[in-house]
C-alpha cells in the first residue's frame, strides 16, 4: 500500500487500520503503541477549560454495541500481532470504556501481559455531574507476543532518568506502575485541538522504556502523531496509520515536519545525546553491546 506521507524512516498511511496492517510485512515492527477508539461518544458531556462540552469526538468513536466493539478490538490486535517482531511489544491505552475489552482480546490471543500502568493526570478535568468520582487516570497495558518472548526493557533509563513532573518517581529508585504525567502541554497543540491527543512525555517514556535506537515504532491510530514525534526525537523510525485524512493533514504531518526541522538544532541534538547515552548504559549492562 502506498504511503500517504513519507520521509526517510517515516511512513504514514491513510486508510482502514486492518487493511493497512495486513499490507505490512510480517514481523517487521519492534514496538506498537495503540490508542484505539474508546467508544465513549454517547451524546454525554464533560468539562473542558471550565466549560461544559460534548463528549462526542466523531463517528469513529461511537459504540456499535458490546459484541461489535469487542470484535473490532480483537481484529486490530490480531493484525498487530502478525506484524510485530517475535521480541517486540505492544502498548494499549484506554479508559474503562475500552481497556477491558482490549485486555480480554490479548488474553484470548495468547499474549503475555507484562504490566498495566496507571497514568495519573494531575490536571484532569473536573466532573460536572457530581454523581461519581472525577476521572483522573487512564490505563496502559504493556504486552509481549507470548511468555517466551524476550522483550526490550531499558531498566536503567527508567530508574535513573530525569522524570521531572512525576512526583511518584524518586531519584535512583525503580520506576513504579503509576506514572504522573500532565495532559498535553503548551506548544503541543499549536495546530489545533485533536480530541484524544496524548502528551509527548507519555510517549517518550514508553518508547524509551521498550525500544532501542533505530527500531521501528508503529501507531495504528496515530491521530495527531504524538507517537511519531516522540519516536523521531528518540532516533527511532515511525509508521503511522489513521482513517481520518483531516487529522493527518491538520495535525500529524505538520507536527512530523516540525520535528524533522528541529533535529538540526543544537539543543535538540544535546537532549537526544543524553537519551542515547542512557539507553547505551542499559545495553552495556545487559551484554547487548561490547
Amino acid at each position: 500500500m502506498e504511503a500517504y506521507f513519507k520521509e526517510i524512516g517515516i511512513r504514514i498511511f491513510l486508510g482502514d487500520v486492518i487493511e493497512v496492517l495486513n499490507s505490512l510485512p510480517e514481523e517487521s515492527i519492534d514496538l506498537i503503541f495503540a490508542d484505539p477508539p474508546y467508544n465513549l461518544s454517547n451524546d454525554g458531556f464533560t468539562c473542558h477549560a471550565g466549560k461544559r462540552v460534548s463528549v462526542n469526538k466523531g463517528k469513529w468513536d461511537k459504540s456499535k454495541g458490546i459484541e461489535e466493539d469487542f470484535k473490532f478490538h480483537y481484529n486490530w490486535i490480531e493484525a498487530c500481532k502478525r506484524v510485530l517482531k517475535p521480541n517486540g511489544s505492544l502498548w494499549i491505552s484506554g479508559t474503562y470504556h475500552s481497556i477491558y475489552a482490549c485486555g480480554f482480546a490479548l488474553q484470548k490471543q495468547g499474549w503475555h501481559i507484562i504490566n498495566d500502568i496507571c497514568w495519573y493526570k494531575p490536571n484532569a478535568a473536573p466532573n460536572l455531574s457530581c454523581r461519581m468520582f472525577t476521572a483522573s487516570h487512564e490505563t496502559l497495558i504493556w504486552a509481549r507476543k507470548d511468555k517466551k518472548s524476550k522483550h526490550t526493557f531499558n531498566y536503567n533509563a527508567m530508574k535513573n532518568g530525569n522524570w521531572g513532573e512525576d512526583f511518584i518517581k524518586k531519584p535512583g529508585k525503580q520506576m513504579r506502575s503509576i506514572w504522573v504525567i500532565n495532559t498535553p502541554q503548551n506548544g503541543e497543540k499549536i495546530y489545533g485541538k485533536h480530541p484524544t491527543q496524548k502528551p509527548e512525555a507519555l510517549l517518550e517514556r514508553i518508547i524509551l522504556a521498550s525500544s532501542n535506537k533505530g527500531d521501528i515504532v508503529l501507531d495504528p491510530f496515530c491521530g495527531s502523531a504524538t507517537t511519531g514525534v516522540a519516536a523521531l526525537r528518540l532516533n527511532r523510525r515511525f509508521v503511522g496509520i489513521d482513517l481520518e485524512q483531516e487529522y493527518l493533514d491538520k495535525f500529524a504531518i505538520p507536527r512530523i515536519k516540525d520535528e524533522l526541522a528541529r533535529r538540526e538544532l543544537p539543543l535538540f541534538n544535546a537532549k537526544a545525546q543524553v537519551r542515547e547515552e542512557q539507553v547505551r548504559e542499559e545495553q552495556v549492562e545487559y551484554g547487548l553491546l561490547p
